[in-house]
């Protein structure tokens, strides 16, 4: 018994370690896009420019913050429903996280796709449709995993 609440103890400490980091880079990701932002307007940096640059980090910061929401929802408590349903608790945070990931991918290669049309650059047109393929290909397998692990 103490083992398991010593397992416990350590379990939580670490599970809350984590979330404290990644909420850290997340604000740190948030502070460095409005310091981008202002200093860019102040520089007098292409506008358009600023803000597709902005969406990126945004989307960053969003993903990393996410992250830190399942690993302090799904690691840290005595929540015996947990325990009992590890696939359900699964089920739960992981499609929130690769749709965030999935959105992330997505502007990613739609921003590509509009930077390098401005620039005239239509050889490079690879990299962002195989952007676009890979998130394809991560929503498909994230169907997979709902469809298989789906209750009866």
């Amino acid at each position: 018994m103490l083992n398991e609440n010593m397992f416990t103890i350590v379990k939580d400490f670490i599970a809350k370690l984590f979330t404290f980091l990644f909420l850290g880079l997340a604000l740190a990701i948030l502070f460095s896009l409005f310091r981008t932002v202002i200093t860019g307007i102040i520089n007098g940096i292409d506008i358009m420019e600023i803000f597709l640059g902005s969406v990126n980090t945004g989307i960053i910061a969003l993903a990393v913050f996410e992250l830190a929401l399942v690993i302090q929802k799904e690691y840290s408590g005595k929540d015996k429903e947990k325990k009992d349903n590890a696939i359900a608790g699964i089920r739960r945070t992981v499609p929130r996280f690769i749709g965030t990931v999935c959105v992330a991918l997505s502007l990613e290669g739609l921003i590509m796709v509009i930077k390098y049309s401005q620039l005239d650059l239509a050889g490079n047109l690879y990299y962002p449709v195989a952007i676009i393929s890979s998130t394809a290909l991560l929503l498909g397998a994230l169907g997979l995993f709902i469809h298989l692990t789906k209750d009866n």
